[in-house]
């Protein structure tokens, strides 16, 4: 049996300050390479990512983050990456997970699996996740989970396992440049019946973690309202939208 080639791939923009933390904890004998896209930072992330001997890559210009995650999944398909994962040079979420993160995957039992900071009860509050974001989060998760039929605890999630095969199928080329990709990437595993899965992870909000604030969150939050509209004309054949194909 082949054993996974499992790459890591992290979206970063000025990651300077948290990208060796987030290197150092990664447990690099469940990780057969790394590949970081650097969109156009104005601080020292790709010469200290270069120290580090990641495998960089450079945006001559400043794209967005779901840009940033085309490159990273068209490079890591080009590895040849059984399963990719994505995390964020921000220090957000807990490298040390990778291993949980990839297990259901490995076993045949997750397609996608996401990293979910509401499993655990109470834990994105005792993690700093603002009062706004938590609310939110509730609220998207639910519209989700019964637009799509699906059962997530934590759809804002941005630490992601995929599958190669659902990278190679799902047509992410169509997709958001900004900050509603994951959400896209969502939707489209869900209406494809991918098997979706959740591990706990914990909640961590420093002073270095990215976040958008309260404004862009509802614009964030009514762009996603906006794709499951097009999936839902698309779906009863009253609107075409290639991404959904």
């Amino acid at each position: 049996m082949q054993k996974d080639k499992v790459i890591v791939v992290m979206p970063a923009y000025n990651a300077a300050r948290t990208l060796k933390k987030v290197y150092n904890d990664i447990p690099n004998q469940y990780v057969n390479d790394i590949i970081l896209v650097d969109d156009c930072s104005k601080d020292n992330t790709v010469k200290i990512a270069r120290k580090l001997g990641l495998k960089v890559i450079k945006h001559k210009v400043n794209k967005g983050y779901g840009a940033n995650q085309k490159t990273c999944y068209k490079n890591a398909l080009k590895q040849e990456a059984s399963i990719v994962v994505l995390l964020h040079p921000d220090y957000q979420y807990d490298p040390k997970k990778i291993p949980q993160l990839i297990e259901p995957i490995k076993n045949g039992k997750a397609d996608v699996v996401y990293g979910s900071r509401m499993l655990i009860k109470g834990g994105a509050k005792k993690g700093g996740m603002p009062l706004y974001k938590r609310v939110g989060n509730f609220l998207l998760t639910h519209f989700l989970n019964f637009t799509l039929n699906i059962r997530m605890t934590d759809a804002a999630t941005g630490y992601i396992a995929y599958k190669s095969n659902v990278l190679n199928e799902v047509p992410f080329a169509y997709n958001s440049d900004g900050f509603t990709f994951d959400e896209e990437m969502m939707i489209q595993c869900a209406v494809r019946n991918y098997k979706i899965a959740e591990v706990p992870i914990p909640t961590r909000y420093e002073d270095d973690s990215s976040s958008i604030s309260f404004p862009k969150s509802v614009k964030y939050v009514l762009r996603i309202v906006k794709e499951v509209v097009r999936y839902k004309l698309h779906k009863y054949k009253i609107r075409e939208y290639p991404r959904f194909m």
